[in-house]
């Protein structure tokens, strides 16, 4: 279905394939302008023609690989300067399933400045404005394995743990300035990632990927739903609530003036 309702211009990373590509359709039919990013060409070109002829949205393609800090700042700086944005959807991204042991480490490098070091400084980019517009939202594409990190090749956890606790700080710093953000964890999806990354999907986790339509479909309805935390896959949002109620609770222990008495340490002002 088509709005014809504007909603302002959404930026969408890592656009030409995939949950990019699927994101852009969505939200064009949302009423959305689309300002594309990603490296090749004439994916975008084609993908923008299709969503132009299906939707008549504006659409403008910026080709621009995020590892490359001259590329990264020209898209920092159309974020800056383009006052119609009002979503930022940070989807680019890359993973890898290999070991520590067996991983580059050139490779995992080159991973944490596309999901960490880009994914910031685009934030970075539109905040400012969103706060001083007084409207805005940013969608962070993170994962399940950011809060299972153990469950694939470690950087690539921990860069979407650091996702994850991006958004939520962000969250807590921006409430009350108009300002939405949505972190998504899909699990397995079916999508050219991993084919890149060297891992059959299909195969890897046999009956337990989402397609990767699906996918987008419910975490924009988590979106709608004012969800800050979507997880396409779990089917009792009280599991997440409980995962953080627990997280809450530890937080007045966190930080004490001495340390616990399990460790027996005769402190300074018991001595």
């Amino acid at each position: 279905m088509v709005t014809h309702t504007h909603q302002g211009t959404a930026v969408v990373t890592g656009a030409s394939t995939g949950i990019g590509a699927i994101y852009a359709d969505r939200l064009a039919r949302r009423g959305y302008d689309l300002i594309l990013i990603a490296r090749d060409r004439a994916k975008l070109d084609k993908l923008a023609r299709e969503i132009t002829d299906g939707t008549r949205r504006s659409v403008e393609v910026i080709v621009a690989d995020l590892g490359n800090k001259k590329d990264l700042g020209g898209v920092e700086a159309k974020i800056r300067s383009d006052s119609s944005i009002t979503l930022l959807v940070n989807n680019a991204g890359v993973a890898s399933a290999a070991p520590l042991l067996d991983s580059n480490v050139d490779q995992m490098e080159a991973m944490i400045a596309l999901n960490v070091t880009a994914l910031t400084r685009l934030t970075y980019a539109a905040v400012p404005g969103f706060v001083a517009r007084g409207k805005g939202a940013v969608i962070n594409i993170a994962s399940i394995v950011s809060i299972i990190p153990e469950a694939l090749n470690g950087v690539y956890g921990a860069s979407k743990a650091y996702v994850l606790g991006f958004s939520q700080s962000l969250q807590h710093e921006l409430a009350g300035k108009g300002v939405r953000i949505q972190a998504v964890m899909p699990g397995a999806t079916r999508t050219p990632l991993w084919a890149l990354a060297g891992v059959d999907v299909d195969v890897a986790m046999k009956g337990r990927v989402m397609d990767a339509g699906d996918m987008v479909d419910a975490a924009l309805a988590g979106f709608d739903q004012g969800e800050f935390a979507t997880i396409p896959a779990l089917p009792d949002i009280a599991e997440w609530n409980a995962f953080e109620s627990a997280r809450s609770a530890m937080r007045p222990n966190l930080s004490l003036a001495e340390p616990a008495r399990r460790y027996g340490v005769l402190t300074r002002s018991a001595a």
